[in-house]
């Protein structure tokens, strides 16, 4: 995407004022998007980005700039200045870097394995797609009436340099749908959703099948809406797989990621080797999966991801780490270091996090559960990572009743914290499965996947009105 010579005098001319590592991130993304409601089109985009962002890291301090104009003149002003910005927090004797040699030791393409090419797609065969979602929603029920799908399509070509020989290309392309229906009568409305995405091209669209994702989210909005109003109190709690996971990755997870572990902001700092979980409780965070929407063949500073152990046996074995806060706490990088684009700094972030499958069958733990609340599907919440404080909607629950999936209810609410959770967790299924999101944090939102089996959590509080 750049010229060697032009990379070769940035880094310099970004080192010239004693910085330990000059670093490019360069980027080309494309974004292509349909939203229709109520079986119309309502808007079309078709966006692109580009831009470059340098980062100049001296000793566990960094400089971050960044770029639309790649222009040489441009390019060596922003790394001239940036470097001035260095000099300007450096005390004492300037050391400046040697020599830098620059290999092309990376040349990693994914969209080689990709089958259907988001720009070879008709839009017409996108629309009728996620018109039949919605025809499928409507016959479901009278009481649906509204439903809102989209689809998206990025595709990111990233450039990564360094001043430490690094020279990485990768293109990435991440497609999604979004099916949604809502449910109402008089003034009461429920709304049920399916989000599934993957890394890969429009072949995923392909392999969906759009009516059952619309009846299935016009299921979840018809039952919910027609559902009585969860208890309120401490109770044993059984949360669903996939989308389940989201409360591991929000209250546990983001609390693991060295962002906030090497300031002594969370409540798993000075923790590794210790028991955080229960002895069932076994998690990961795995870039290197193929296919899945979280996944790299490089992170955003070039480095290569892999499956990093989290908790073994409820022991805490590793962090998230990226390059930077490594050097502050004196660990080499997960391949973790992330970003949304070439106007954020990468930190440490999660790919594909999940609670690994148990040794339960899911009837066994219905069925030896004599009363609770069953979290089927979970919705959006908060969380405080520094103290694990979290509190998260059901989208879909029910109580469990002599071992039995019992009647619907709705408006619960789970609260707690998360390292108490991950201690309460006392059953584990063989049910893994995963879903998609976004996660936001320092350096914005990038595609994460959360996921876990079906587990249960002996007691947690649940916010309800009745």
């Amino acid at each position: 995407m750049l010229d060697k010579q032009l990379v070769y005098d940035v880094l310099t001319a970004a080192l010239s004022t004693g910085g330990d590592l000059a670093e490019i991130f360069m980027e080309n993304t494309v974004r292509d998007s349909i939203t229709m409601t109520n079986g119309l089109i309502e808007k079309a985009n078709w966006g692109m980005d580009y831009g470059l962002g340098l980062r100049i890291i001296t000793g566990t301090n960094a400089v971050y700039a960044y770029t639309n104009n790649t222009s040489r003149a441009s390019l060596l002003k922003l790394a001239t200045d940036a470097a001035q910005a260095v000099k300007a927090s450096l005390r004492g004797e300037i050391n400046i870097k040697g020599v830098i040699t620059l290999d092309r030791s990376e040349r990693l393409r994914y969209a080689d394995t990709m089958v259907i090419p988001p720009e070879k797609v008709a839009k017409k065969d996108i629309v009728e797609r996620l018109r039949a979602a919605s025809k499928a929603a409507y016959a479901y029920d009278a009481l649906i009436t509204q439903t809102s799908n989209a689809y998206s399509a990025v595709v990111q070509d990233v450039f990564i340099a360094n001043s430490n020989g690094l020279w990485a290309e990768d293109r990435r392309v991440n497609t999604r749908v979004f099916i949604q229906s809502v449910a109402s009568q008089g003034n009461e409305k429920q709304t049920g959703s399916e989000s599934p995405g993957a890394k890969c091209g429009y072949e995923f669209v392909d392999s969906l099948d759009m009516e059952a994702l619309g009846k299935k989210s016009a299921t979840v909005a018809v039952t919910m809406l027609k559902a009585d109003y969860a208890p309120s109190g401490k109770m044993p709690v059984i949360i669903d797989n996939a989308f389940g996971g989201v409360i591991f990755h929000e209250a546990c997870a983001h609390s693991l990621e060295a962002t906030g572990v090497a300031k002594g902001a969370s409540v798993f700092c000075g923790k590794m080797g210790e028991k955080i979980a229960a002895d069932c409780v076994n998690a990961v965070d795995d870039g290197t999966l193929s296919g899945e929407w979280g996944s790299l063949n490089i992170d955003d500073e070039g480095g290569k991801p892999r499956r990093t152990t989290l908790i073994e046996n409820g022991v805490l074995k590793s962090y998230l780490v990226d390059y930077l806060n490594g050097l502050k706490m004196n660990m080499p990088s997960t391949g973790s270091g992330r970003r949304q684009n070439y106007r954020f700094a990468p930190t440490s972030r999660m790919t594909n996090t999940y609670i690994l499958s148990g040794p339960d069958k899911v009837e066994e733990i219905i069925a030896d559960t004599p009363d609770a609340l069953y979290a089927k599907q979970m919705g959006g919440g908060s969380v405080d990572p520094a103290s694990g404080e979290f509190n998260f909607a059901v989208l879909e629950g029910y109580m469990i009743r002599g071992g039995k999936i019992a009647e619907p209810v709705r408006g619960a609410t789970l609260i707690g914290k998360g390292h108490e959770v991950l201690m309460n967790i006392d059953r584990v299924a063989d049910n893994f499965a995963a879903a998609q999101g976004m996660c936001g944090s320092l350096s914005g939102a990038v595609p994460t996947n959360v996921g876990q089996p079906m587990i249960r959590v002996k007691e947690m509080i649940v916010g309800g009105r009745n």
